[in-house]
């Protein structure tokens, strides 16, 4: 793994315009560079082989192989580079085979910037801690291993009051209270119907629903309609 300042980027995509997208994501975080866009498995190998970049963002549907195949060669032949599954997958055999494989980390299909934002920025603090000199205390350690200290499938206390939990940028603690204020007297609500009720923008009011589900402050359900991707619904857990 690089110590440079700047990481170099793969995007592996079938889909033009989803590649193009990616390639404009990546472009909009200090430190990372794309060096190459692939189109599917066979493209991927040569390109990590010619251009050895430090992280790869792949996607599982392609169409001569699956990304999972491509991340087992590159394990198989000893080739450390990140991986970051991105894809429409939601298969718990899937991302099994992802977290196996050795993948640093998985974003699903449609995302924001800021999701993408945050896995990049993740990626490469590991990556800088684990490529320095100097050694590691326990709390680093877990960090790096994603250990938080709460078993996985645990629901996190309600007792913990998450509004005053150290957000992350561009979130403030005075708005991150009034959007689980919200959700506990207005029950399971869309990221939509939460906007309108606080006040601000859908996506601005999914990026707070977003982090607190990561903490456990706020649980998901995917309503299925009739045709379209399943809406997700935001809830309080219940105690």
């Amino acid at each position: 793994m690089t110590a440079r300042e700047t990481f170099d980027v793969l995007v592996v995509d079938d889909d033009f315009m989803v590649a193009e997208i990616h390639r404009r994501f990546v472009a909009k975080v200090d430190g990372f560079a794309v060096v190459a866009v692939a189109r599917n498995g066979a493209e991927a190998l040569a390109a990590i082989a010619s251009e050895q970049p430090d992280l790869v963002l792949l996607d599982v549907y392609l169409p001569d192989m699956s990304g999972l195949d491509v991340l087992r060669r590159l394990r198989a032949d000893g080739n450390p580079v990140g991986v970051i599954m991105i894809t429409a997958a939601r298969e718990i055999d899937t991302v099994r085979g992802a977290l196996h494989g050795g993948a640093a980390d998985y974003l699903i299909k449609p995302f924001e910037f800021v999701q993408l934002q945050d896995k990049l920025r993740a990626f490469a603090a590991r990556a800088r801690a684990l490529g320095s000199d100097s050694g590691a205390d326990q709390s680093l350690i877990d960090s790096l291993f994603g250990n938080t200290g709460t078993p996985a499938g645990t629901t996190v206390a309600s007792s913990v009051d998450h509004s005053k939990s150290q957000l992350p940028k561009g979130l403030s603690a005075e708005t991150g209270k009034l959007v689980l204020e919200t959700l506990r007297t207005g029950g399971e609500l869309s990221s939509t119907e939460c906007a309108d009720l606080v006040g601000l923008s859908r996506v601005s009011a999914r990026r707070y629903l977003e982090y607190y589900l990561t903490t456990g402050a706020v649980e998901i359900r995917l309503q299925y309609g009739r045709a379209g991707r399943p809406e997700r619904r935001y809830r309080v857990p219940r105690n």
